[in-house]
């Protein structure tokens, strides 16, 4: 087995320079080799020592790359995660994993064949406010949790010129921020029973959706998930409520905004401030309640990367999995046919 694992990275726009090659690079056993791009000088500019292929092709006929990380716009992924497959590479492919549940299955298929590792970039999974929120519904803090809400809001009211905003396939927010959102809910709570969504393109000029509330169905727990693109006011990134208390947050994780400054993953670099913890102080009716601050765990992308680098070499599972892929593909095609026919969508048992 390779102690290191070369990496091709296909393009080199936002989701490349800010989030994967800076994580790939930070990463013990992982060894970014190129870049395709058909700006050359941009790439090597920030990495001199990274060979710049001009088309993804050129990354998945080459030998020494293992690994072919793909963050591109949406409707691409398919495509180029099927080329990638079909070469004999392991891949990475930013979220959503693909732009249907049909595509998102047969890239399933197409990596059981080629005994290949895929797995989608959900980052979110460490962010510091979520590790915390798990770490209280595991150790039953909360007690028995009955309400969820979980909130991703920007104030953002000019529309930009931009794939993310055209109503093409995989365009909109539902696309962009739903699968963080949908990815965190089951990963606390597991596959819902049932979702409504709706949707709306609120922004003037909007030509894709540029909000949207889902509602999960579970048993005896409400979930809400909500993202917004003209929200002014800070909401609450998390609003749980449970038998014994609730836990409440505000503000994102500060990952993003440290990557973006063009800083270096480090040692507490995930640190994020507290949120709150409302417990009963006592038993009975007469029981006070006592709210303090709650410290928040650090947040780690770069486990992510770890876990991708540790299951290529075959020591653990994939940080995420394919069929958790495929769990939220399959929630994101049922909230588009929700909104469609203004109705509850009910969810097959298995996807």
């Amino acid at each position: 087995m390779k102690s290191t694992i070369n990496v091709g990275l296909v393009g080199y726009g936002f989701a490349s320079k800010t989030f994967h090659a800076p994580l790939i690079q930070a990463t013990d056993g992982l060894n970014l080799v190129a870049v395709s791009s058909s700006d050359a000088a941009k790439v090597q500019a920030d990495l001199p020592d990274v060979e710049v292929e001009r088309e993804a092709r050129g990354l998945c006929e080459r030998y020494d790359i293992d690994l072919i990380v793909i963050p591109t716009p949406n409707d691409t992924h398919f495509p180029l995660a099927k080329m990638a497959l079909s070469a004999g590479k392991h891949v990475v492919v930013d979220k959503p994993f693909t732009v249907t549940l049909s595509e998102a299955r047969q890239l399933k298929s197409l990596a059981v064949v080629k005994e290949r590792l895929i797995s989608v970039f959900h980052n979110r999974r460490w962010d510091s406010d979520f590790l915390t929120l798990k770490a209280l519904l595991e150790a039953g803090t909360l007690g028995r949790v009955t309400g969820f809400e979980s909130r991703f809001d920007r104030f953002k009211p000019e529309v930009r010129d931009r794939w993310r905003e055209k109503a093409a396939a995989g365009g909109g927010l539902w696309f962009d921020l739903g699968p963080h959102l949908l990815d965190q809910a089951c990963e606390l709570f597991g596959t819902p029973n049932a979702i409504l969504l709706e949707q709306g393109a609120r922004r003037d000029g909007a030509q894709a959706d540029d909000d949207f509330l889902a509602l999960l169905d579970y048993d005896g727990c409400r979930v809400s998930l909500s993202a917004s693109a003209l929200v002014a006011e800070p909401t609450p990134r998390f609003r749980v409520h449970g038998t014994q208390g609730s836990y409440l947050k505000y503000g994102l994780d500060p990952q993003e905004d440290r990557l973006k400054a063009g800083e270096t993953p480090s040692v507490n670099w995930g640190e994020d401030t507290p949120g709150t913890l409302t417990l009963r102080d006592g038993q009975g009716e007469d029981a006070a309640l006592k709210s303090q601050e709650h410290p928040s765990q650090p947040g780690n992308y770069l486990a992510y990367y770890q876990g991708i680098a540790s299951a290529i070499q075959g020591h653990t599972p994939p940080p995420v999995d394919i069929d958790a892929a495929l769990r939220s593909m399959t929630l994101l095609e049922a909230g588009q046919d929700s909104h469609r026919q203004r109705r509850w969508i009910a969810l097959k048992p298995h996807f």
